[in-house]
């Protein structure tokens, strides 16, 4: 039996756009020549799903279905949320109109997954072992954890019973941790929570029976009562306003799976991240920098140089090079924040009067309109990923208060 892939696509993505009027939501970002969602949508065109089921919203039906044409699905089904109302809606919309021993995979569309044929291949390798009925049954739900890189206070973890074998039974979920407690954590065999669900309709209905039976019964009344709309193998369903305005807004995590006793886990070790912040998203461009180097975007400076790597709507993504004994001007940006994460070297940053030592793999932020600088004091060069985010990303917007190269207007 092929699973049906669910993506859950309504969400705003708001905690990318700080200091701009912006409000795409990130899995609609083109990151240049891809977007999260389309990686989504690549994910599950594997012959072991069926076509895709979409929640998402009337603000963002165009976008689906200009992505779905532009990756050749033929047939799928979208269904129109009128509200934003968290994931345990979307979740209970996921269920609504398939028989109970039909499987789903539930995906954020927001998530970056490096290979999505390993996370494919892992799937298929699992499947057997997972579908057994002890399992793939009418209760248990598998939630897929990712083995952690390194201690994180930006992604939910949990931790499993010990086990020799099958898919162990979750004992904890921890929301974002502090940087210490995620160490513990990790020590403990703690894995970053995915957001990735998979059973059978019947295992959700019955957690939503269990922990919110409201949410299923209004999710599903709105659906009876909306409109559905057939073409050539492709549904659009309209929710039911009245009915849909009734349910709260909450997270599944929170008003069901953290509560429901019958969750394991399901172990990957693949490049995964959910791109939350700007210094994730930096981590992937320095991955696949050589694909975004062209000539013309160098530009040389008395510190070193700088790459305009890719400008997007409403950020712009750069690569700093300051060479031995450089130094940038003191400054500040009016119209734009900025994220630093340091790929090689050791830098010495000015931020509004403190003094930050930054190196490989750190990160920094540089609020708008703060006095920042940064210097190299050492004999190798310092290189920088730079993310500019705001409405105005021009090299006018600099305002100089000191600089060795007599730059100070």
């Amino acid at each position: 039996m092929k699973i049906v892939p669910v993506i859950l696509c309504g969400g705003a993505g708001t905690r990318l756009w700080p200091d701009s009027k912006n409000n795409l939501p990130k899995q609609f970002i083109n990151f240049g020549g891809w977007t999260l969602f389309e990686k989504t949508l690549q994910r599950v065109k594997d012959n072991i799903y069926t076509s895709p089921r979409i929640i998402t919203n009337i603000l963002y039906l165009k976008t689906v279905k200009k992505l779905l044409i532009k990756h050749e699905f033929k047939n799928w089904q979208i269904i129109l949320e009128p509200f934003k109302k968290n994931t345990a809606a979307a979740v209970a919309l996921a269920c609504g109109g398939y028989s109970p021993d039909i499987p789903l995979a539930i995906f954020p569309s927001d998530h970056f997954i490096e290979n999505d044929k390993e996370f494919n291949n892992k799937l298929k390798k699992n499947k057997k072992f997972i579908s057994h009925e002890k399992y793939l049954n009418k209760k248990d739900i598998l939630i897929f954890g990712i083995k952690p890189k390194s201690p994180s206070d930006q992604y939910g973890y949990f931790l499993l019973e010990k086990k020799r074998r099958g898919p162990k039974k979750v004992k904890k979920f921890i929301e974002k941790p502090s940087l210490y407690n995620a160490k513990k954590i990790i020590n403990r065999g703690g894995y970053w929570n995915s957001g990735i669900l998979f059973g059978t309709v019947e295992a959700f209905y019955n957690s939503f029976i269990k922990h919110d039976p409201k949410t299923l019964e209004y999710c599903l009344q709105a659906r009876k009562n909306g409109k559905y709309n057939y073409n050539n193998n492709k549904s659009l369903t309209k929710l039911n306003k009245k009915i849909f305005k009734k349910i709260n807004s909450k997270s599944y995590d929170y008003a069901v799976l953290e509560k429901y006793n019958y969750v394991r886990g399901i172990k990957l070790n693949i490049d995964w991240t959910d791109l939350g912040n700007w210094f994730e998203i930096l981590k992937i461009f320095n991955k696949k920098k050589t694909n975004y180097y062209q000539k013309k975007n160098l530009f040389k400076r008395p510190w070193g140089h700088y790459i305009n790597l890719y400008r997007g709507k409403g950020f712009l993504i750069k690569e700093l090079f300051v060479k031995p004994q450089g130094i940038l001007s003191l400054q500040k940006h009016d119209h734009r924040s900025e994220r630093w994460l340091i790929t090689k070297g050791k830098a010495k940053i000015t931020l509004d009067k403190k003094i930050f030592y930054k190196k490989l793999n750190e990160t920094i932020s540089i609020p708008k309109e703060s006095i920042h600088r940064i210097e190299n004091n050492t004999k190798k060069p310092i290189m920088i990923m730079e993310a500019q985010i705001g409405n105005i990303l021009k090299e006018t917007d600099i305002v100089r208060f000191q600089d060795i190269y007599g730059r100070v207007k």
